[in-house]
């Protein structure tokens, strides 16, 4: 991106009541952000949405003195700016109609992965929270996918840690400038991230810090994503805000269900209950739900020793897959007399064993 356009472009987000979605429809009808600040202002006015309050402040000088100060903080802060119409932007995200139309960007963050996942939640999270955290991001190891949270207290550093911990590639998304970080605690986990992945925001160095930045903020986190996965929450939060934007966007969501009188499983389990997202329950649910193929690269090789390290219901799986050559998943349910949604994380977890392999159409065999 040439100075010129990133100068244009940075102007154009200071410019009040122009925010993303109208200034893509500007830069749409125009061609080009720079073409925006030559275009004669009732030409402007013909665009659906456009009106003199929007655009009335548009050709003040001071928004391009504003983008050269920021520019100069962006080139002395080695930060890469990510513009919606170029190829470097997260592919999810551009298809998101308020996404950002620049994105700031640190670290080693890779996007060639298309297994991307967010992982949100309580800022109080429970010791139970935080055991199935652990877990999901431990299990899930061998499908390599990115993790991306909000980088605050609670769930979204317990997901962050884990992800570094497991050498996965991991994305914090801020709600403010790269100037700063929020909470100060975590000060000491930014190499670690950015070693490991990096930060996203959308935010100047000269925006002031705000509570409603969290969920701006949080659009970017489902948005970016495949799918966004709440593991606790109470009645309330962030978090749920995620979830429906990220529902928004027809994007899958993932709830872990808790105890009724668990206040901080309120938020869950209501997800759940109205239909807003689905039960997870297992961490093998999210590669069998989101179609996720374990590369055969990854698989480990274990010898095959019947029933030694397999569960009693796989136990029941693995007898009757010995009398058939193939099955389907809906039969080895039924005749195992195993729920469907049980069958599939359970067949999931054997493939990891080494002990069946899966074919073609939803088949399975002993290997």
């Amino acid at each position: 991106m040439t100075d010129n356009r990133l100068l244009h472009i940075l102007a154009l987000q200071h410019v009040p009541f122009i925010g993303d979605i109208t200034a893509k429809k500007l830069i749409n009808h125009c061609g080009s952000v720079e073409a925006i600040f030559k275009e004669k202002k009732h030409h402007l006015l013909q665009i659906d949405g456009i009106g003199t309050h929007v655009i009335r402040d548009l050709f003040n000088t001071s928004h391009f003195k504003a983008a050269e100060a920021e520019m100069q903080f962006i080139s002395e802060s080695n930060i890469q700016c990510l513009y919606f119409m170029d190829d470097g932007y997260p592919q999810r995200l551009n298809q998101c109609i308020d996404s950002p139309i620049l994105l700031f960007q640190v670290g080693n963050v890779s996007l060639e992965n298309q297994r991307i996942i967010s992982i949100v939640g309580a800022r109080k999270i429970t010791t139970s929270g935080i055991a199935f955290c652990n877990k999901l991001i431990e299990e899930l190891v061998p499908f390599n996918p990115v993790i991306v949270s909000g980088f605050a207290y609670g769930t979204d550093i317990t997901a962050q840690k884990a992800a570094i911990k497991h050498g996965l590639q991991t994305i914090g998304c801020l709600a403010h400038g790269l100037n700063q970080i929020y909470p100060k605690t975590h000060k000491k986990y930014m190499v670690d991230v950015e070693k490991n992945g990096g930060f996203f925001t959308d935010f100047w160095s000269s925006d002031p810090f705000d509570r409603n930045n969290f969920l701006k903020r949080n659009r970017v986190i489902a948005g970016v994503s495949q799918a966004t996965i709440v593991i606790e929450s109470a009645e309330k939060g962030g978090s749920l805000v995620t979830a429906d934007i990220a529902n928004s966007y027809n994007r899958d969501v993932f709830a872990v269900p808790g105890r009724t009188t668990d206040s901080q499983s309120v938020g869950c389990n209501n997800l759940i209950k109205f239909q807003k997202a689905h039960l997870l329950s297992n961490p093998l649910d999210i590669p069998y739900m989101l179609n996720w193929e374990l590369e055969t690269k990854q698989k480990p090789t274990i010898q095959k020793q019947l029933f030694i390290e397999l569960e009693p219901d796989e136990q029941r799986i693995y007898g009757y897959l010995q009398t058939k050559s193939k099955e389907e998943l809906d039969s080895i349910a039924i005749n195992c007399d195993l729920p469907t949604y049980k069958v599939a994380s359970l067949l999931l977890n054997m493939e990891l064993k080494g002990v069946i392999r899966p074919l073609p159409g939803k088949l399975f065999e002993i290997i």
